[in-house]
């Protein structure tokens, strides 16, 4: 049976498609995975800088609204934000929905390294998430 895991933040722009490159990087077996965020937004560059660190193209990800999906389609879906968590709220069960509270880098001041660092800290913070959450995912055929 396939696994599908939806991530969600607010502008799905950051966190949440950091999330589902991840898992679709170094995941294995069979699992969906897919982002979307309380507003459509448009990708960060500084996610694109720092998954590119790790050879991950965000080239693919287009930008979208939790309004556009079906929510049915979905055995688990992690809120990266509260205001994510509130609106799936609107169409599943408190208990059908995750919430991970992870920073927020794009609050991050200061020069571009403190803000990198910012954006790397999310990234690695994720992946730890990720692996502790989703053991089955991640071990190797």
């Amino acid at each position: 049976m396939t696994q599908s895991i939806l991530f969600a933040c607010n502008m799905n722009s950051v966190r949440s498609p950091m999330a589902a490159a991840l898992l679709r990087r170094d995941g294995t077996g069979d699992f969906r995975v897919d982002s979307a965020g309380v507003y459509e937004g448009g990708l960060d560059p500084f996610v694109e800088i720092v998954m590119k660190e790790l050879d991950v193209s965000m080239a693919d990800h287009e930008p979208k609204s939790l309004e556009g999906v079906t929510f049915k389609d979905f055995d688990t879906v992690i809120a990266l934000t509260p205001e994510a968590a509130v609106e799936a709220r609107r169409y599943l069960p408190h208990e059908s929905i995750e919430f991970w509270d992870i920073e927020n880098p794009s609050d991050e001041r200061g020069g571009r390294e403190a803000i990198l660092d910012a954006y790397r800290r999310v990234r690695d913070a994720l992946s730890v998430r990720l692996k502790s959450r989703f053991p089955d995912l991640y071990k190797k055929p």
